[in-house]
């Protein structure tokens, strides 16, 4: 049965979607972008502050479900200049042990929601 996974601790949708939805054992998240939850604003000050709110909206839609980062399997990361990979790539790197990574992809795309400049979105198993 599909369960809608929904947390104040994470930017609300903006448009028609679910942070994540669970079916089963199986988490699916949506794209995060940069907006702090507490006030709606986008954190942009920089690459590295905007990869750090990305993974910690991230991390409370995952928490929301009962996971952390230790479930995740797989992430895909939206980047809207691969010249930004190396700072990001720190970032992110910060949340799992290497040992256990996921598998993911990186992809360069023309643009990307409220045009920021990283969107993840993660797939997580109990």
């Amino acid at each position: 049965m599909k369960k809608i996974i929904n947390t104040p601790n994470a930017p609300a949708p903006i448009g028609p979607y679910s942070q994540a939805v669970q079916l089963g054992n199986m988490l699916y998240t949506s794209g995060q972008v940069a907006i702090d939850p507490a006030t709606g604003e986008l954190v942009m000050d920089d690459i590295k502050t905007e990869t750090k709110q990305v993974m910690e909206n991230m991390k409370a839609v995952l928490t929301a479900a009962g996971m952390d980062f230790s479930n995740v399997i797989k992430t895909s990361i939206f980047i809207s200049d691969m010249g930004n990979f190396a700072q990001i790539n720190e970032v992110y790197a910060t949340y799992f042990d290497e040992a256990t990574a996921p598998a993911r992809e990186t992809v360069e795309v023309a643009n990307l929601p409220k045009y920021v400049n990283v969107e993840i979105s993660m797939i997580a198993s109990l």
